[in-house]
């Protein structure tokens, strides 16, 4: 399943998966957190325009992330604050020297954009998602 990091706007959005290609069990491996973006700053050593930005976990404590975000999001300070949700449990990946630990999860449109996907009031750093 392509990820942000994998986003071409030069190619469709893939196709819905077949009802039952994925379990439960499948979902209940990903450990999908609340976090608070806490710092986002240019990350001009990656190949594609992207941000460095460290999150918040409350009690899990602060991993950092790279995030392809510099076309929708032009202003990095605007990212400070916000509630993200991310996966928290894949290996940290290796990009231009940087760890990133966790993927923050927006949506794909064709346009190349990639909005992130929003929490409601009420939900907290660290929170899980289910």
């Amino acid at each position: 399943m392509p990820g942000m990091a994998d986003h071409d706007p030069a190619f469709p959005a893939p196709p819905f998966q077949p009802p039952g290609s994925a379990t439960w069990d499948d979902f209940r491996r990903l450990d999908l957190r609340i976090g608070r973006v806490v710092a986002a700053e240019g990350f001009p050593e990656a190949r594609k325009p992207a941000y460095r930005l460290t999150v918040d976990f409350g009690p899990a404590g602060v991993r950092r992330s790279s995030a392809q975000l510099p076309a929708t999001y032009p202003d990095p300070a605007r990212l400070v604050g916000r509630l993200v949700v991310c996966v928290v449990n894949f290996a940290p990946k290796r990009i231009a020297g940087f760890a990133s630990e966790v993927l923050v999860l927006g949506a794909l449109p064709a346009d190349g954009r990639i909005p992130l996907l929003g929490v409601d009031e009420g939900a907290q750093p660290g929170d899980p998602v289910g």
